[in-house]
């Protein structure tokens, strides 16, 4: 919710905001509990939902499942992709991970210090 509460949207939109986005990241069970009680893949998938809360027409992701097992990884790396496509979303994602690169519309990788497509 806090990404809407700043940008000073109602609480009661808000909520029904991040209610809809966890719900679509898997995570409608855990709506009450605190960061420190989620997993490692629900805290990244929560990450996810927040970045999308106040719906971006660009989303700039640096690695966003990094620090995942290839397991979560490839879950919650569909789900993000899922959640970009249901909401309309532009994305640069960055990752070295080749398989999740694929899932892209667009692949440009660095290469020799030069953009190269393909």
């Amino acid at each position: 919710m806090m990404p809407n509460l700043i940008s000073g949207t109602a609480k009661s939109k808000a909520k029904a905001q991040a209610t809809e986005l966890l719900t679509l990241m898997g995570l409608e069970h855990r709506l009450s509990h605190r960061p420190a009680k989620l997993s490692g893949g629900e805290q990244q998938r929560v990450a996810i939902a927040r970045s999308l809360a106040n719906q971006p027409s660009l989303l700039l992701a640096d690695e966003p499942t990094g620090n995942l097992d290839e397991q979560t990884s490839d879950m919650v790396f569909g789900n993000f992709v899922d959640l970009l496509r249901k909401r309309n979303v532009a994305a640069l994602v960055a990752t070295h991970n080749t398989d999740l690169a694929k899932r892209m519309d667009r692949i440009v990788q660095v290469r020799d210090h030069r953009l190269v497509t393909g």
